[in-house]
């Protein structure tokens, strides 16, 4: 708009308007009709883009979504569309790779696109030229091989395949329809949250396994000691006083293990580009 500005270009407003979703925009401007979107959108209306296939080729090898512009059904001319690569991305990326973690990307870019992005990146898989409705097919497909499956959205589209994923996260600066359908938010808008996320899980759930296991092996070892299970072979006998304190004991173990929560840190990256588990303990492997 401001390049047509520029130009001294009149700018007439559409007369009518249409957003298909997954596809592009339709307008009727001045009495002509006016399309703009992917070239699945060129191809449902029967426009031929093979005119511009190497510039959309080039463009999607270069990290841009082609985009295509037809007037009354004549191929026009084709734009690029960037998103820029926020700078703790790939730290995110390589944080999530340093837990195991395998990373695929679901957009509805341009294949070439997306692999281009992915390969800059270091995203293990690209489901590419999806449709909004197709997110959660796509999520369907890769649990066949029995994986569990976290969807990272923040939009109106990611929504149910936020509520449909074994863990949904949501980018806190998202929209509320994504926030409202996601198991966890993300309350700042960085990817990094999301290693950080699983990390503190996996620590939490390590703690819990602890102090079960503490809990029971111990009240299992000491409750027939009180009941007086070695007074006949020994005539030895725990005092209520010691018995209350060995109780005390117990759950200031627990607790006292559960408070070693306090000290956890995010996964970092470190200066050379390696990854760190800023952790007190490893984080195990998932099973």
């Amino acid at each position: 708009m401001e390049a047509a500005e520029k130009a001294g270009l009149e700018i007439k407003a559409p007369d009518a308007f249409e957003a298909i979703p997954g596809f592009g925009v339709s307008a009727m401007v001045g009495g002509r009709t006016v399309v703009v979107g992917a070239d699945r959108l060129m191809h449902r209306q029967s426009i031929d883009t093979n005119r511009l296939a190497d510039d959309a080729a080039r463009l999607g090898d270069e990290g841009k979504s082609p985009l295509y512009a037809a007037v009354d059904g004549r191929l026009a001319g084709i734009l690029a569309v960037a998103d820029p690569v926020k700078e703790t991305t790939p730290q995110a990326v390589a944080a999530l790779h340093g837990l195991g973690v395998k990373i695929a990307m679901i957009t509805g870019d341009n294949r070439r696109t997306a692999e281009a992005i992915a390969r800059r990146l270091g995203i293990d898989e690209v489901v590419a030229e999806v449709l909004p409705e197709g997110k959660v097919e796509a999520l369907h497909r890769l649990r066949e091989a029995g994986r569990k499956i976290a969807f990272v959205g923040d939009g109106i589209n990611d929504a149910p395949a936020l509520a449909e994923a074994d863990v949904g996260i949501a980018i806190g600066t998202g929209t509320d329809v994504a926030i409202e359908s996601a198991d966890v938010v993300l309350m700042s808008g960085e990817l990094t949250g999301v290693p950080g996320a699983i990390a503190l899980s996996r620590a939490t759930l390590r703690n819990i396994k602890q102090n079960l296991f503490w809990a029971f092996a111990y009240n299992t070892a000491l409750i027939p000691v009180a009941a007086g299970v070695l007074y006949p072979a020994f005539g030895l006998l725990l005092s209520p006083m010691l018995a209350a304190a060995a109780m005390a004991f117990s759950s200031v173990f627990v607790v006292t293990n559960a408070l070693r929560l306090k000290t956890f840190r995010p996964p970092l990256i470190a200066g050379n580009g390696s990854f760190e588990a800023a952790v007190r303990e490893p984080v195990p492997e998932p099973s």
